[in-house]
């Protein structure tokens, strides 16, 4: 999907929060924004919220009316639907697109777009991500296969096999404490890339409802030639509810929707890409 609006970037970057209730996360990560992005960068801040409710309407209105570009929307159209209403609105030379429950930390946001001046092969690039007491939650991986739903989502995950294939779906080995390393997708809470990347790009792929977005994007970003950088000397954290079931597929396919659309989001994946190699294999022939 390409960016419909033909916008020209007159600010140095957009932060662009993706929000879906809780406000009260929405505000804590507004705050951060406020306290920790230099204010002589000239920058703007979009919040794209989905289903937006009255407590968020009333955050906006009565605390950040005159700092944020507001575009709710009355439906759920997930999360690669607001991303890309607020990329399109965006007029920002870079882009930081982050979920409204990311806080941000220190220079963060300044350390991200000095690396992507520095390094202009790297199309994406996302942070190390923390939870609250500190622990650091995995966020960069390898692309899925179809044998890795399986091990994670079935009793088959206990087997040495399943447990040697999922550490590699995780990087373990590959990813080490500060460590500055190309992965082949980035969980989607917190990424920055270039507007003019975007255009090359194009925009999340709105099929997908949730979950595989950010697999999408990131499986594009190599097809375009740009790598995808994991920066671990760079942290944000964030306050991530997970939504899909641990347990047996079959139980969760019957009761956990979101298991549901993540499986369904998986089969919309394979099909698109089915015929196509690995991209980051094959990104520099």
């Amino acid at each position: 999907m390409k960016i419909k609006e033909n916008t020209e970037a007159t600010k140095d970057l957009s932060i662009i929060v993706t929000a879906y209730g809780k406000p009260e996360l929405l505000e804590l990560c507004l705050r951060s924004i406020k306290k920790r992005v230099d204010p002589r960068l000239n920058y703007e801040i979009i919040v794209s919220s989905s289903a937006t409710d009255e407590a968020t309407y009333d955050l906006i209105r009565e605390k950040f009316a005159q700092e944020v570009i507001f575009l709710p929307h009355q439906q759920n159209k997930g999360f690669g639907y607001v991303a890309n209403r607020g990329i399109e609105r965006a007029r920002g030379k870079f882009l930081f697109i982050i979920n409204h429950d990311i806080i941000i930390k220190d220079d963060a946001v300044q350390r991200l777009i000095d690396f992507l001046k520095k390094n202009p092969d790297v199309g994406l690039v996302g942070p190390r991500l923390v939870n609250f007491d500190g622990s650091i939650q995995n966020s960069a991986f390898s692309f899925y296969k179809w044998r890795t739903i399986l091990y994670r989502r079935t009793f088959l995950r206990k087997t040495s096999f399943a447990r040697r294939h999922l550490r590699q779906f995780l990087l373990v080995d590959k990813i080490k404490e500060g460590r500055i390393v190309d992965v082949d997708w980035l969980m989607g809470s917190a990424l920055m890339t270039r507007a003019e990347a975007v255009r090359k790009v194009e925009l999340f792929d709105e099929r997908f409802f949730m979950y595989f977005e950010d697999v999408d994007w990131s499986w594009r970003f190599w097809q375009a030639g740009y790598r995808v950088v994991y920066n671990q000397e760079v942290t944000v954290a964030h306050y991530h509810g997970k939504a899909s079931s641990n347990t047996s597929v079959f139980k969760a396919i019957l009761f956990n929707k979101y298991t549901r659309i993540h499986i369904d989001s998986a089969i919309k994946f394979f099909r698109k890409h089915f015929r196509e190699n690995n991209p980051r294999l094959n990104w520099k022939n």
